[in-house]
């Protein structure tokens, strides 16, 4: 597998992280970024540049797409110069981005109608597992693509599940992300509840870390938040996008989410403010924001 050439679609945080990571495991990779600037760095550690997705589609066996949202999702295969136009049969495709199942859906069919393999493989995890390949990687479509890319997945993540048809793993990325947004809001509003009632937030951290609501989210995030420091792990505009889809879902099959339907708010006042580009811990600055 380390001597077939893999394509990268997408060097955002996560892709960037992600694409460096198969270099260092002493895989072959051309990469493709609408911004060419952010490839510099991957050329220097040994990845080659696709001019068009077309073109690195073409070139190599396996190609991973991580884009930013379902519109650069569609984009990046449908667009001139696209996915589609180079896929033929025996090419794989795997897309990484978090989209809605409808959109995973549609590639799907246009690239299997073209006689190429596709599978969905959103990601639970932001920039720190994403460079020490600590990703959790939801699959689903093509089970033999899926087998044939699990080399890929050792080297880009601690754990891979495949969950059957395409759009299985799309759903599951976007519960997960719906309650990761969901206790980002809540923990956020405690916080602040903590320091408004004279207690100390780093009290209430150790608290936290000792019970049963211990994890690594609130470990990794609370000293930074209490700093108001945000350094995009994972940018908050990213959460509000995967919340508004989470709760589409619900729309879909009748699920009543108040919670989630409230985080989405604040996430959306969030981007109000300009903190769109940050972590997505910023919401906490709604909360400080409304104590005035």
């Amino acid at each position: 597998m380390e001597k077939v050439e893999v394509g990268f679609l997408g060097l955002g945080i996560m892709g960037k992280a992600m694409a460096m990571n198969l270099l260092r495991h002493g895989f072959k990779v051309t990469v493709w970024n609408r911004t060419v600037s952010k490839c510099d760095e991957l050329v220097e550690h040994g990845a080659s540049i696709g001019e068009s997705p077309a073109a690195v589609i073409k070139k190599c066996k396996y190609t991973i797409g991580m884009l930013s949202d379902p519109a650069a999702a569609l984009s990046v295969v449908f667009d001139k110069n696209g996915v589609l136009e180079a896929v033929s049969s025996g090419k794989g495709y795997i897309d990484m981005s978090t989209v809605d199942a409808d959109t995973s859906s549609n590639i799907s069919e246009a690239i299997t109608a073209k006689g190429g393999f596709f599978i969905e493989a959103p990601v639970s995890g932001s920039k720190k597992p994403a460079e020490d390949g600590q990703l959790i990687i939801l699959a689903a479509g093509e089970k033999a693509l899926y087998e044939e890319a699990i080399p890929l997945f050792d080297v880009l993540g601690k754990k891979s599940f495949f969950l059957g048809q395409v759009g299985n793993g799309a759903k599951m990325k976007l519960v997960v992300n719906m309650i990761m947004g969901s206790m980002m809001n809540a923990f956020s509003e405690g916080l602040v509840l903590a320091d408004k009632s004279g207690l100390s937030q780093n009290t209430l951290l150790d608290v936290l870390d000792l019970g049963g609501m211990a994890n690594p989210m609130f470990r990794m995030k609370g000293p930074a938040m209490i700093q108001s420091s945000y350094s995009p792990q994972f940018p908050l505009k990213h959460q509000q996008k995967d919340m508004r889809l989470a709760l589409a879902l619900g729309d879909e099959t009748a699920v009543s989410m108040p919670v989630a339907a409230a985080a989405n708010e604040a996430f959306k006042k969030a981007r109000s403010m300009g903190l769109g580009d940050l972590d997505f811990s910023a919401v906490f600055e709604t909360v400080k924001h409304l104590k005035g």
